[in-house]
């Protein structure tokens, strides 16, 4: 089991059973931020933890009661304007969903990293009508990231 963590800010990220994405850290941090600041937010401690199906998909059983597999799981600790939390995703689901919808791989993980900072800035995906606001937001967010 190889692990990585690299430290940038307030928010880490960790791989388990999978490779970091290559990426350039700096610049994903001060979207996340970017993004967390166009809702009101400020970005506390994120954690990150890139993984692989099975793993989330133990986690999703361990902790929501779920059996099934995601491309992301979101705990919330948010509090006081200032969002924190952990971001499980899935590189196996991510790569599988990109093929899905005929995007690029680092496209749909960008979309995923943000999908779950929103989440942490109170957007919901579940309920009637939730899922388009998410969509416009994950849009939004991925536009933010162009300008960086």
């Amino acid at each position: 089991m190889k692990k990585n963590i690299i430290f940038a800010a307030m928010i880490s990220f960790e791989a388990n059973n999978v490779s970091l994405p290559k990426w350039d850290n700096a610049k994903i941090c001060r979207w996340i931020e970017a993004v967390a600041d166009s809702h009101g937010y400020t970005v506390g401690n994120l954690n990150y933890l890139f993984c692989d199906d099975e793993y989330i998909l133990e986690a999703n059983r361990q902790f929501i009661n779920h059996d099934y597999y995601t491309d992301v799981i979101t705990f919330d600790y948010t509090h006081a304007g200032r969002i924190s939390g952990d971001i499980l995703i899935s590189l196996d689901t991510v790569a599988s969903n990109a093929k899905l919808v005929g995007a690029s791989y680092d496209s749909e993980l960008r979309r995923v990293v943000v999908h779950g900072v929103l989440h942490l800035c109170g957007i919901n995906d579940k309920g009637p009508g939730e899922r388009e606001i998410m969509e416009k937001a994950e849009d939004e967010a991925l536009a933010i990231y162009d300008e960086i």
